[in-house]
């Protein structure tokens, strides 16, 4: 099977920097997307930003200006860089692979890993 472990969240001040690391282990083949979302107390769970092995990478709008994300394709990790952060940016940060490839098999499939806190005091 496939895990997703996010690491990196915790407390930090408005205006500070907080840096999130995804890592995909198990019987990987391959990874198309690797992505970041979050999910805020009441809603909805949203799209941060996503990356593909080819480097194609897609923002949330008031977020690609202080966010920047990054993989490794070797080593099937993912990271999210977040700069100038506000008290609005407190959510739930989930990894998500998609298009990912397995040894055992010639389907595709997505995970979600188990999400970690980010919280901006302000």
């Amino acid at each position: 099977q496939v895990q997703l472990v996010e690491s990196g969240g915790g407390l930090v001040q408005a205006g500070g920097s907080l840096r999130l690391d995804c890592a995909a282990s198990g019987n990987i083949v391959s990874i198309f997307d690797m992505s970041w979302y979050r999910q805020a107390p009441g809603k909805q769970r949203e799209l941060v930003a996503a990356m593909t092995s080819g480097g194609n990478t897609n923002y949330a709008n008031s977020m690609k200006d202080r966010f920047t994300i990054s993989r490794d394709n070797a080593k099937n990790t993912v990271h999210l860089q977040m700069d100038s952060l506000k008290s609005e940016d407190t959510a739930v940060y989930y990894c998500h692979a998609a298009g990912v490839r397995l040894k055992s098999s010639f389907r595709s499939y997505e995970y979600w890993g188990k999400g970690t806190q980010v919280t901006v005091s302000s």
